[in-house]
């Protein structure tokens, strides 16, 4: 049985105070966009080990247990036995890029095992159990446009459609540790909620919605910064870094002509969103 998680984008992202645990409230909007992974899992036959993780495409480092569609297996795996699995993934979602690849990868396990061995979670409780591996994992379990404030695990609906917009995704060779990034933010409340932004038209969102991130990363990054400059310098009618970086995103109007765009050996990623 396979499964292909997609990667998700930050419309607007405010870091509104610090918590007296350590974390940072926060609010923003998640989007879905069509940059996929995939994910299969089979039966693993005469074998006394509980899993075998096969691993393609774009590296992941780090020990198998660590990773996330690891933990998402075993969690479920102590509630319900389940039978030892062979997992392979195939990695075309960047990492440390903002895109929530892993979270994805986390939740659509879930979602993966509950179809395949019939255990008849609702989104609800699978939400619940993804929520255990990451603040956002849960969003992919329903996988549409989301507010979301607290730590970035308290969710809302949003009435929202990017239908015919072009998306262009760059991700430079560059690694944004979140702890950094965290590290330079000066929290503050907006002036005005992205519940009430992201309502306007596409085009005033230039000049009203913000990533506080990206004021503490580009200093450290110039080129991150560069990239979202020329895809405004090509057209863009909105561009933004996603989460804490080290990805943008431009969105072109969708009969935008989208002039030749060169960044070099950065991953680039264009579609037509539906």
């Amino acid at each position: 049985m396979i499964t292909f998680p997609n990667a998700k984008i930050n419309l607007g992202l405010n870091i509104t105070e610090k918590r007296p645990d350590g974390y940072h409230n926060l609010e923003t909007v998640f989007y879905s966009v069509p940059l996929e992974d995939a994910l299969e899992i089979t039966i693993l036959n005469d074998s006394k080990q509980k899993f075998a993780l096969h691993q393609s495409g774009l590296e992941i480092s780090g020990e198998p247990e660590n990773n996330l569609v690891v933990k998402a297996y075993l969690l479920l795996d102590r509630e319900f036995q389940l039978p030892p699995i062979d997992i392979y993934l195939y990695k075309h979602i960047p990492s440390g890029a903002g895109l929530g690849g892993g979270s994805a990868d986390a939740a659509f396990m879930l979602k993966l095992l509950n179809e395949k061995f019939h255990l008849h979670l609702t989104d609800e409780k699978l939400e619940e159990y993804a929520a255990m591996l990451g603040a956002d994992c849960a969003f992919f379990i329903k996988n549409k446009p989301t507010f979301a404030e607290g730590i970035g695990n308290v969710f809302s609906p949003v009435d929202l459609s990017l239908k015919g917009y072009q998306l262009v995704l760059v991700k430079p060779d560059i690694f944004v540790s979140t702890r950094e990034a965290f590290s330079f933010i000066r929290p503050r409340h907006p002036e005005h909620s992205l519940k009430e932004i992201i309502k306007r038209p596409v085009n005033e969102w230039k000049d009203n919605m913000l990533n506080d991130f990206e004021e503490s990363v580009f200093p450290q990054y110039p080129v991150i910064e560069d990239i979202k400059k020329e895809l405004y310098r090509k057209g863009a009618v909105y561009a933004a870094m996603s989460g804490s970086g080290s990805s943008v995103f431009g969105l072109f109007n969708p009969e935008e002509e989208i002039a030749d765009l060169d960044f070099g050996q950065a991953f680039c990623f264009q579609t037509k969103l539906k």
